[in-house]
């Protein structure tokens, strides 16, 4: 399985963007799957997830929304009113649960968003 992140791009403040991280394989086999981002000299944080219910930073709440289309295997994020401090590489991970509290991630490659002021 491979994961395909692409949307990124430069956009003004204010702007918006729709990030897709396709799959290639079966979405319906996770448990569950999230959006990551990374700024240049911080770590990686979690900015959205799906399964079992919907979760976003605190940061992001109001402005992005993240679903997933069982038809096309992809997982979205639409990214509104986007501001500087969104600026990151942007990652699509998922989540599969194996024997007990064992885990399975796959990470996407990551895809660029740039907001300028």
């Amino acid at each position: 399985v491979q994961l395909q992140a692409s949307g990124g791009g430069l956009v003004q403040t204010g702007g918006s963007l729709r990030l897709s991280c396709a799959v290639s394989g079966s979405i319906s086999r996770f448990d569950g799957m999230a959006w990551f981002r990374q700024a240049s000299g911080k770590p990686r944080e979690l900015v959205a997830s799906v399964g079992g219910g919907t979760n976003y930073a605190d940061s992001v709440k109001g402005r992005f929304t993240i679903s997933v289309e069982n038809a096309d295997n992809t997982l979205y994020l639409q990214m509104n009113d986007l501001k500087p401090e969104d600026t990151a590489v942007y990652y699509c991970r998922t989540e599969r649960h194996l024997k007990g509290w064992q885990r399975e991630y796959l990470w996407g490659q990551g895809t660029q968003v740039t907001v300028s002021s």
